[in-house]
């Protein structure tokens, strides 16, 4: 409900998924760790701060079904994609796989290390509407080669929105011997996580987008039979084993320190976890996920415009639908937000005009009745 959020009640929301939105009772959470770290610096950092984070990766490895000792707090997905995408010894030749639905900040960390190894980044397009997970699975593999070292994913896509079959696709890839990576910014919170049960050999996600956490909370997993690939992006004492903070990790010590930081997100997350717990988040999710659906299919019928998934298992909170090509999208999304106070992001991607709409917990079916009401305005003025 809006009166747990932070959420200015003067604004419509539906972009959670940009930046997500933390409750009121997890932010004073979130504010009493900053309260402790200011308490007295040098005892919170330098004596209790790995057992408290010790104590959180255990809650989230029960949340991500994994195990803590494969998990490390980083700060957000893009992070976790350029530990990755730097720490591949890739060679001349090799070849990364990826789809044209990839979030624009990972695809430039791939290019750099690409560009770096004379390796070639190459994207492959899955054309929407899509039809089913085993179409998305044989489109991907048709580019599959004898160089392919690694495949990077989005669970779910950031432009459009899409559920992609990954578990079919890791199972596939360890059979071939390629390296799996996989960008769940998305993920947690949105839909029940079994990191094992995936597969893939690395997975990153944001904890401060849908799982309700503060900004700069998120994960890097590695399975442990490829950890020893992994290298920091930052050197600093866990490298070296310091003991007072070392947990006995290289994988764990080397990713989270990275020099003084707050840490006080990290120590949140399972506050979060458990606000959704005592809030019966499923039956959030599932509300949402009925309005998200009912939405969509509103506009489909105004815009004439056919769905870009063949069923609602495909998204969940966040789905996008296509709108006729635009003659200005900047300005008609600061006109939704100006003359309407809706925020929500319109999005240019392969050619195509999209409405990317992200329902939490604090949204109604008034603020989508809203919505509807200024497209049916605006979208002859602008098409």
């Amino acid at each position: 409900r809006k009166e747990h959020f932070l959420i200015d009640p003067e604004v419509i929301f539906l972009n959670h998924g940009s930046f997500g939105a933390t409750p009121k009772a997890i932010f004073k959470e979130y504010q009493a760790w900053q309260y402790e770290l200011e308490k007295q610096p040098v005892q919170f950092l330098g004596r209790k701060i790995t057992p408290l984070l010790n104590n959180a990766r255990v809650r989230i490895s029960e949340y991500l079904g994994a195990s803590a000792d494969s998990l490390v707090f980083i700060p957000n997905a893009t992070f976790g994609v350029n530990v990755i995408a730097r720490s591949l010894k890739l060679s001349p030749g090799d070849e990364i796989l990826t789809t044209n639905h990839e979030y624009g900040a990972c695809e430039n960390a791939w290019t750099v290390a690409c560009r770096a190894e004379g390796t070639h980044f190459v994207r492959q397009d899955i054309s929407i509407p899509i039809s089913s997970s085993e179409e998305i699975v044989e489109r991907l593999w048709q580019w599959v080669t004898k160089k392919t070292r690694a495949i990077y994913l989005s669970h779910i896509t950031s432009p459009t929105a899409i559920r992609l079959p990954i578990e079919e696709i890791c199972t596939r890839a360890r059979e071939a011997n390629i390296l799996t990576v996989i960008d769940g910014a998305h993920a947690p919170g949105q839909i029940e996580l079994n990191l094992n049960k995936i597969g893939a050999d690395f997975y990153t996600g944001n904890f401060h987008k849908w799982a309700l956490s503060p900004k700069g909370a998120g994960f890097l997993y590695a399975r442990p039979e490829v950890q020893h690939l992994v290298e920091p992006l930052v050197v600093s004492w866990g490298w070296s084993r310091h003991p007072e903070i070392s947990t006995g990790s290289d994988f764990i010590d080397n990713l989270q320190w990275l020099g003084t930081n707050d840490l006080s997100a990290y120590l949140t997350v399972p506050a979060a976890i458990q606000f959704q717990e005592d809030h019966d988040w499923q039956a959030v999710r599932e509300k949402c996920h009925r309005m998200l659906a009912d939405i969509l299919l509103r506009i489909n019928s105004f815009t004439g415009l056919s769905s870009i998934y063949p069923n609602g298992d495909f998204f969940i909170q966040m789905g996008a639908a296509e709108l006729p090509l635009l003659k200005d999208l900047p300005k008609m999304k600061g006109h939704l937000y100006d003359e309407f106070r809706i925020e929500v992001p319109l999005i240019e991607w392969s050619g195509r005009h999209f409405i990317r709409i992200s329902v939490q917990g604090y949204n109604t079916p008034d603020d989508l009745d809203a919505l509807l009401t200024a497209l049916a305005k605006l979208l002859p003025l602008y098409t």
